[in-house]
């Protein structure tokens, strides 16, 4: 599952942005997969991997939350030292840029899974998979 689709809710910085998106979707049985939340002054955004991104679109529409759409990397790293800097590294030999990321881990688990906007998503799709699995933790 190396590309997924991300969705990024805009909305104000305000107490109770998050709760309402998150709301929105948990009533339409939308599952938050993984998120990231920004704001600059009055502004937010919240960029969303979900079980669903057609029911997430029309839940979305239908509250008037208005949302982008782009197609992201999403793959598991091995949980240990070193992982994510390894894959980034083969990123940048390839010239790929990483435009913005997260991930996480459950504590003691053996891998991380990590979301990358990144300039060329083909590109680096091909070089998720050609990576020993050993390294990526599948």
């Amino acid at each position: 599952m190396p590309k997924v689709n991300q969705l990024t809710v805009h909305c104000e910085n305000r107490p109770g942005a998050l709760a309402r998106i998150a709301e929105v979707l948990g009533h339409t049985k939308v599952n938050i997969l993984g998120f990231l939340l920004t704001t600059s002054g009055a502004k937010g955004s919240v960029k969303l991997v979900v079980n669903n991104v057609g029911k997430a679109k029309k839940a979305l529409d239908g509250a008037g939350l208005p949302y982008t759409e782009e197609v992201v990397l999403h793959l598991k790293l091995a949980n240990t030292p070193g992982s994510l800097g390894r894959f980034a590294r083969r990123l940048a030999a390839k010239d790929i840029n990483i435009t913005s990321g997260y991930q996480t881990i459950v504590k003691g688990s053996r891998n991380a899974s990590i979301v990358l906007e990144v300039s060329h998503l083909n590109q680096a799709v091909r070089l998720a998979r050609s990576t020993p699995s050993d390294r990526l933790g599948y």
